[in-house]
């Protein structure tokens, strides 16, 4: 299981999902999107498994998308499963970009929220823009003290990550406060925002979630999903369905005029330059 990309362990009524990069800090590269996807229909298929908790190995949750690591595989075809766009590989401009992140991130994303059993995502370390869709699809978050979350691409001139749940989960202010200056944002705030509903030391994180999977394990299979299902579609009807299809098309955007007046579609930053600009402006405000 070492080399796996998401390690798949069950625990009585628990299967526990692991993203399996530690060395990158669990960057997402297509191989662990699709990994992920395999486990979650693995365990919504499995009657024994009533409760699934997602988590990530070594320091951090995740750091977000694979923009630089020596496993990034975005020109790689792999077997779609979101939606019915063509394969990104070798189109040009956005018929790749496009029809890549509406597979990889915000339909996957969509899908896995969907599934029919409580989800709860176990948080220490970094949660940064694209690991915060991990984390935003599960029902609950729970974090460790060290934990935080940030989403700096407006770096990039792009307004957001893929799976823009931002105003929804954090309200319309604190959302373009955390897109505008791009800081982190620690587990106790993070937990004042309403974001994360526990925070604990990081030496009872596992702990923690496993006692409360365990206690909602305890419930009805049916009244769990149908509550789910409720809460989902209360937020739906809020507009997040449709607001996260109108941001796409933004986000795309965003990617087009990059790649049309700079180097590449995302305004030529890499893992690299974006900590070293955010340690520049850390630097700058001390």
């Amino acid at each position: 299981m070492a080399d796996e990309v998401v390690r798949y362990e069950v625990d009585g009524a628990i299967a526990r999902l692991t993203m399996n990069r530690p060395e990158y800090g669990n960057a997402q590269n297509s191989a662990m999107t699709y990994a992920l996807d395999d486990a979650f229909y693995r365990a919504a298929s499995d009657d024994d498994v009533a409760v699934v908790v997602l988590a990530g190995a070594g320091k951090h949750f995740s750091a977000g998308h694979d923009i630089g690591t020596p496993g990034r595989d975005i020109d790689t075809s792999f077997d779609r499963r979101a939606g019915l766009w063509w394969d990104h590989v070798g189109k040009p401009g956005a018929q790749s970009r496009y029809a890549r992140e509406q597979e990889v991130y915000l339909g996957m994303c969509r899908r896995w929220r969907e599934l029919p059993k409580p989800l709860i995502a176990q948080v220490h370390g970094a949660c940064i823009a694209g690991g915060l869709m991990l984390a935003w699809i599960c029902d609950l978050i729970v974090a460790s003290q060290d934990a935080f979350f940030a989403d700096p691409v407006v770096r990039m001139g792009i307004p957001g990550v893929e799976y823009f749940a931002h105003p929804w989960v954090l309200g319309p202010r604190q959302a373009k406060e955390f897109l505008f200056l791009g800081e982190r944002i620690s587990a106790a705030r993070a937990h004042e925002l309403g974001m994360v509903n526990r925070v604990v030391p990081r030496g009872q994180l596992a702990d923690e979630v496993t006692a409360m999977a365990t206690k909602i394990s305890a419930m009805p299979r049916l009244g769990l999903a149908l509550t789910k299902k409720a809460v989902n579609q209360a937020e739906d009807a809020m507009g997040m369905q449709v607001g996260m299809d109108s941001v796409f098309g933004l986000h795309h955007l965003a990617h087009a005029h990059n790649a049309e007046v700079g180097a590449d579609s995302l305004a030529g930053h890499d893992a690299r330059s974006m900590r070293d600009a955010r340690q520049h402006d850390e630097g700058a405000g001390s």
